[in-house]
């Protein structure tokens, strides 16, 4: 019988050591895994739609805005310029070289580097009268991502991209002249 308990005590006293470093390590012990639950088979997930989501409201057509727009371009909003006039903001995912170079050859005008730094390049399409208008009618292209920017931050949430390294400014020329 001696035996028996002096194996018994060395058994706990092992267990007992075994658990001492679980417990101070702030471990729960390990329990004996449970039988598998029966497997359920979820309804296969449909995909979302690949097609982009829709533009936000006030998004004119191309031919309403009298220029041409960067292929791909996103409309983000548009505001009231005033007297009459709005302009209208794109995002690009395009490098401010690449759009400044399709403008160039789609109105058929070099346009003007206005800032170096962050770069704007603008082209102008028609005269402005200041009388008249609050903005000359034309393009603006700024590069978002200068000085290490992460680029124009897509005001739609949940929508690729996150980012646009390049916006568009279109202001329409006027629909008739005064």
């Amino acid at each position: 019988m001696h035996g028996m308990r002096s194996t018994a005590c060395l058994v706990l006293a092992a267990a007992w050591c075994a658990a001492v470093p679980l417990v101070l390590a702030g471990a729960a012990p390990v329990a004996a895994p449970a039988p598998p639950a029966p497997q359920r088979v979820a309804p296969p997930v449909q995909p979302a739609p690949s097609a982009e989501p829709p533009a936000p409201a006030g998004a004119p057509a191309e031919v309403a805005l009298g220029l041409p727009l960067y292929p791909g371009a996103q409309f983000l909003a548009s505001y009231d310029a005033g007297r009459s006039q709005r302009y209208y903001l794109y995002g690009t995912v395009a490098t401010f070289a690449e759009v400044v170079a399709y403008y160039k050859s789609a109105l058929k005008q070099k346009g003007e580097l206005v800032y170096d730094e962050p770069p704007v390049h603008m082209f102008e399409v028609g005269r402005f009268r200041e009388d008249t208008m609050a903005f000359p009618p034309g393009v603006t292209v700024k590069d978002y991502t200068w000085g290490g920017a992460q680029g124009y931050l897509n005001p739609r949430p949940g929508v690729q991209p996150r980012r646009f390294p390049t916006i568009i400014q279109i202001v329409p020329p006027p629909t008739s002249a005064p």
